[in-house]
């Protein structure tokens, strides 16, 4: 049975604090935005994805050889991660080359990893 967070056992709130914390919220279009971010970075073959361009611009199949996937499924993840703006591509000839959107997406992933490290 999981342990219920520690709450108030009274009802009244400092008007103060409830005016900073909605003043400084974001839009609920930013939050939607946001969520869709971290809901694509929820899949742990997106996130081998995001890994290995980190590593280095590649072409579908050589992420689908690397991740020993199909070219389909890494099509269909890259395509989810590049509606969210995480990762982008460019054309040379009949190639199709992938990698990070920028650079904010490896700070994104590091913190993870620091926070998961850190115990």
């Amino acid at each position: 049975m999981k342990e219920k967070a520690p709450v108030c056992k009274v009802t009244l709130f400092d008007e103060e604090t409830v005016q900073t914390i909605r003043a400084n919220l974001p839009g609920e279009e930013t939050i939607i935005e946001l969520s869709e971010v971290y809901k694509s970075l929820g899949d742990g073959t997106r996130l081998k994805i995001l890994l290995a361009l980190k590593e280095k611009e590649s072409c579908v199949c050589d992420l689908a050889a690397a991740l020993s996937m199909s070219q389909s499924a890494i099509s269909h993840q890259l395509r989810v991660l590049r509606n969210v703006r995480l990762v982008k591509y460019r054309r040379e000839g009949k190639m199709v080359y992938y990698s990070l959107d920028d650079e904010h997406i490896l700070k994104i992933i590091q913190e993870g990893l620091n926070h998961i490290e850190h115990k």
